[in-house]
């Protein structure tokens, strides 16, 4: 018996190390709740689709075309709206908030929902800063929208539903929904709380669906990082009382499937059909700019990603499988029609800057003059600097890339130590330049790096009179200034790291912007900065 009991231990310390063996000695494990896509499967879109600060997508068909808006926080022109034939490649058409008028008192809006009905295109959202929920409406999604209509609703995310019997609804995101008069805003009937989500936190952007019988209200639960899902309940009555799907949620990164997924954040979205019978979800998600070991950091924002939607009679909607998403997917997808690619290169030869640039709230115009003949653009600083409240001196388009470079040929000559003009990488009111002013008689060249209320200043660099060329390279994890004159040799002035203006350091939704700035630091400047072109390239 004792013989027979040592050989019983040895023999399972054997089969422990061959097991350890094989653990070590195998291949790697994978993740068992993932949908791993087939190795050999062609990919037929990448994600994102709409890459950079495009957040919170809202979609609609009209026929075999495809309409999409995004949030757009403080930025000016507000509400950009795309075109598509294919759900995948999109082309900027215009904003739906284009004009001062619509919004004099100031901008800062949140997610939008845009709708099709009886020819008629409605784009509804909050503006924050003042004046609450409100909708806009247009013939052509290009342009123009028309004034505000204002909703007397709570919350924010505000969504128009259009039911079969002709009636319209509104509902924000306590869940509230109201009967409503399109033609005046005027809310029809009292407000009646028909949904609380299913426990997540920060519950919004609700959006109405009807299919077979039933009304769908799908909504993002979570909070807007990685916790971010999208969770959806149904009921025979538009007033409810509405069931939740036993699967929720129904798209989610937070969780074993999507743990280490290169796209987190995943939620806000909004469904489709499409004209061949297909059904699609477009959502927003976030690119991490470094491995998991040294913490999350985002720095393009949130951006729209777009997913495949399975969804039978009288079932439950199942995206991509599983509920998560790739950054290469092979789903079936419609005949693909891209659009022309577009240059990055900007020789501002034409009387307006193109729809990719944004200001900072309402411009002041006088600040800002574009010189078609010379093909340059002429900013001068007022008394306010990036980051006060107000609308500084600034243009600039969204990062798009990890990986980029931004080049300006920059004329300053500023007699006053006060002026300062120069290239800016901007998210939510922090900072990092590359900027030109003069001290002590000297004409000087310096890196200033804003983190909240502490500023770092490079090395100063002494420039030769006439024009300057400056240099913003991106390298996933870290940004790089440098300039160049005569001989057109760059050189680096100073190296930082990325995950400084990242949303989880400078806090806020937005992402990072590349652009134009000048100010006179608390006196108007009588010095123009002159920008003789701008090229972005993604890489």
């Amino acid at each position: 018996m004792r013989v027979f009991l040592i050989y019983l231990i040895l023999l399972l310390m054997h089969f422990s190390v061959v097991a350890q063996d094989s653990i070590s000695q195998g291949p790697k494990r994978t993740n068992p709740f993932a949908a791993n896509p087939d190795p050999n499967a062609a990919v037929t879109y990448t994600n994102p689709i709409i890459p950079g600060f495009y957040s919170d997508p809202s979609v609609c068909r009209v026929g075999e075309d495809y309409y999409l808006v995004t949030s757009t926080f403080e930025y000016f022109p507000g509400v950009p709206v795309f075109h598509s034939r294919d759900l995948v490649h999109w082309e900027q058409v215009g904003h739906c908030i284009h004009r001062r008028e619509q919004l004099p008192n100031g901008i800062n809006i949140f997610a939008a929902t845009l709708r099709h009905h009886k020819g008629i295109f409605y784009m509804i959202t909050t503006n924050v800063v003042n004046g609450g929920n409100f909708y806009v409406t247009a013939t052509n999604p290009a342009g123009p929208w028309s004034d505000p209509i204002w909703v007397d609703i709570p919350g924010i995310d505000p969504d128009l539903f259009f039911d079969g019997d002709g009636k319209a609804y509104v509902i924000s995101s306590p869940f509230i929904l109201y009967e409503i008069d399109l033609a005046t805003g005027k809310l029809l009937t009292e407000g009646r709380k028909i949904w609380n989500g299913t426990g997540g936190r920060y519950a919004e952007g609700p959006h109405l669906y009807k299919k077979d019988g039933f009304y769908y209200l799908m909504g993002a639960e979570g909070g807007t990082e990685e916790a971010h899902s999208e969770t959806i309940a149904r009921s025979h009555s538009i007033w409810g009382p509405y069931t939740d799907n036993p699967a929720n949620p129904i798209l989610a990164h937070a969780n074993a499937a999507g743990q280490g997924n290169p796209i987190q954040g995943v939620g806000h979205a909004d469904m489709i059909k499409a004209h061949d019978g297909s059904r699609w979800m477009v959502f927003h998600g976030y690119r991490n700019i470094a491995d998991m070991s040294g913490g999350v950091h985002h720095i393009l924002g949130r951006e729209t990603c777009l997913a495949p939607v399975d969804w039978p009679e009288n079932g439950w909607p199942v995206v991509n499988g599983n509920g998560t998403v790739n950054v290469n997917m092979t789903a079936p997808t419609l005949p693909l029609k891209p659009f022309p690619e577009k240059s990055g290169k900007v020789d501002f030869d034409a009387p307006k800057l193109g729809l990719e640039w944004n200001y900072i709230q309402l411009p002041d115009e006088s600040n800002y003059q574009l010189d078609p003949e010379k093909g340059v653009l002429h900013l001068k600083g007022s008394e306010l600097v990036i980051g006060d409240q107000g609308s500084p001196t600034f243009v600039g388009r969204r990062l798009q890339h990890l990986n980029f470079t931004a080049t300006t040929l920059m004329d300053f000559d500023p007699k006053k130590e006060n002026e300062e003009a120069g290239m800016i990488l901007l998210n939510n009111g922090s900072h990092f330049d590359l900027l030109v002013h003069r001290k002590d008689g000297k004409r000087l060249l310096v890196v200033k790096l804003q983190f909240g209320s502490t500023t770092y200043t490079s090395k100063t660099i002494e420039l030769k009179p006439g024009p300057v060329q400056l240099r913003i390279t991106g390298d996933r994890t870290t940004f790089t200034f440098a300039y160049a004159q005569e001989n057109g040799v760059f050189k680096d002035v100073e190296t930082v790291d990325a995950k400084f203006l990242s949303s989880e350091v400078v806090g806020w939704f937005t992402g990072v912007y590349v652009g134009l700035y000048a100010t006179g630091n608390g006196k108007k400047s009588k010095e123009r900065a002159t920008y003789d072109g701008f090229e972005y390239e993604g890489h």
